[in-house]
């Protein structure tokens, strides 16, 4: 039996998905999309090739946070100034930037290297139901 790698040439064969996000929770929601983002739904999986697909979400207002998160749970930023660090609620994020809340999950289930910005490239995230990707015929993805 013979492994077969992966290539970038070979990796050109991309597809489109649509996630709804509505009433999901926000880390099994990240957890798939960052699978498919990697490409380990496909048999042709090869951990240092993007293998992966792209990835509408819609609906990002409409996560799910469990327990007291949407509270409780805090976002970080940094200017790179002293003193400049400030914090931000899920509440908050939510109702300013909601995209965010996703993109910053599906993020921080990706490799920390230069791949991972390529396949963060491919993440489209639309707080509403509405999205601008109908011309690449996406295919929903039941989560």
């Amino acid at each position: 039996m013979k492994t077969t790698l992966a290539k970038t040439s070979n990796a050109a064969e991309k597809t489109w998905f649509v996630v709804d996000a509505a009433d999901q929770p926000v880390g099994r929601l990240a957890v798939k999309i960052a699978a498919i983002l990697r490409g380990r739904h496909k048999p042709t999986y090869t951990p240092h090739v993007d293998t992966g697909d792209f990835v509408v979400v819609i609906n990002a207002d409409k996560v799910k946070f469990t327990g007291s998160k949407e509270t409780d749970k805090t976002y970080m930023f940094y200017t790179g100034w002293v003193g400049t660090a400030y914090r931000r609620s899920a509440e908050f994020m939510r109702a300013h930037k909601p995209e965010f809340i996703i993109e910053h999950a599906v993020k921080g289930m990706l490799p920390k290297n230069r791949l991972a910005n390529a396949m963060m490239k491919k993440l489209k995230v639309y707080a509403g139901a509405e999205h601008p990707h109908a011309a690449q015929n996406p295919v929903e993805y039941k989560i």
